[in-house]
Order: structure tokens, then C-alpha cells, then sequence
């Protein structure tokens, strides 16, 4: 680990500041206004600077920024991720009415690192090996390629909270498909459409992305 200047701890504060508060990372924009930069080029070097260092990790997305180390903290070969089984209407994912408890784990666990856990609650993803009662690490993403295997918080209206799901994910278009791999009848596909969603349709399946699957740990039972 490198020294960070004053200007990158500022930065790596803010983004964690940023993280606690609402749950996800600040984008590029977000960076410049906090700190007047003239443009997001501007940002983006610093962030480089402090993925050079070891604090931090970037991605491909607007929010693509994931932190490692704490800043002053001491390195471990362990770190505390937050166990999510719903989420409360309105509220970021890491909002603390939405963790149920936290875990510590070896981050070499899962790959992509994993930014929260979500217990498995039911048999539709078996003939992956996910089984009901794991623990699976997701890196939290709002998109996702056809195909991976997805964490997708689907909203019911009656109960006024998101359920976190894991299916795997097929999108043409506007049309989602989010498919078991259970191949007993009763697990059936989820569609949705974008378009009625976008309509707040009372028929349209609320639906987002919270991550992609990254693996999982499975306790003594």
C-alpha cells in the first residue's frame, strides 16, 4: 500500500461517505461537483491514482468504484460483509434496516469480490449447486450480459418491500426473462416488460438489478 495525497483521501473519504449514506458509490460527476473539477477527466485520474494504490477498484460502469481498504485502517486477509435477505421500499440496498446481520469472510471467496450476501431461500437454483440456506456473495452491478446469473429485486406492492431473487438473466429489448435452473415444472420463468414497468403499470412487475453472483459459502447445517 502506497501513501494517498491529501487530495486522493479526500476523494476516498467522500466515496466512502458517499457509499454509507445512500448504498452505492458516487459517479464521476459526483466527484467533480464535490471538489469543482472542470470535467470528468479530471476525477477519473484521481481515481486511477487510487486504484494504483490498493484502495480502491474501478469498473466499467458510472458507479464502477469499489472500495478495498478503508482509508487508516489495518489490512486484513478477512473483511465484514452485510447479510440482505429483503429490502426496505425506498431505501438504498446497504441501508441498515435492510441488513439482518454481518459476516466476516476471506474476500478471495468470490469473484467478482463480493459487496454484500444474500441468503438463498428455496430449491429453484439447485442444478447450479446454489442450494437453499446458502450464503452467495453478489457484486453489486446495475447491469448485466444474457446469461449471468443475477440477484434481481423484484418490488411487491402489497408488502410495500423488494425480495431479492436469484435467477438467471435474459433481456431482448424490452423484455426480461429470469429463469431457474430447476427443471421440475412448478419453477416457472419471470417476464417482465420494461415498458409497462416504465408505465407503472399495477400488473408490471417492479424489477432492478442488485448484483451479479459471486460465488457462495455454505455453513454446517
Amino acid at each position: 500500500m502506497k501513501n494517498l495525497t491529501d487530495r486522493q483521501t479526500e476523494i476516498l473519504e467522500f466515496i466512502q461517505r458517499t457509499v454509507r449514506e445512500s448504498g452505492v458509490p458516487p459517479t464521476r460527476v459526483d466527484i467533480c461537483e464535490e471538489f469543482g473539477f472542470s470535467s470528468p477527466n479530471a476525477a477519473e485520474g484521481h481515481l486511477k491514482a487510487i486504484a494504483a494504490k490498493g484502495y480502491i477498484e474501478l469498473m466499467r460502469h458510472s458507479r464502477g468504484i469499489r472500495v478495498l481498504i478503508e482509508h487508516d485502517a489495518p489490512l486484513t486477509n478477512q473483511y465484514e460483509l452485510p447479510l440482505i435477505g429483503s429490502i426496505a421500499a425506498g431505501q438504498p440496498i446497504m441501508a441498515e434496516e435492510n441488513i439482518d446481520e454481518t459476516v466476516r469472510i476471506d474476500p478471495d471467496l468470490f469473484h467478482p469480490r463480493a459487496d454484500f450476501l444474500h441468503r438463498v431461500s428455496g430449491h429453484s437454483m439447485k442444478e447450479v449447486g446454489i442450494l437453499d440456506g446458502d450464503l452467495v456473495g453478489i457484486h453489486y452491478q446495475p447491469d448485466a450480459d444474457n446469461g449471468q446469473i443475477i440477484a434481481a429485486a423484484l418490488y411487491d406492492r402489497r408488502a410495500g418491500r423488494e425480495s431479492i431473487t436469484l435467477k438467471r438473466y435474459f433481456r431482448r429489448g424490452n423484455k426480461i426473462r429470469l429463469e431457474s435452473e430447476n427443471s421440475d415444472p412448478q419453477y416457472t420463468t419471470i417476464e417482465i416488460d420494461l415498458v409497462q414497468q416504465d408505465e407503472d403499470s399495477q400488473e408490471a412487475a417492479q424489477f432492478r438489478i442488485a448484483g451479479l453472483y459471486a460465488g457462495l459459502i455454505r455453513r454446517p447445517r
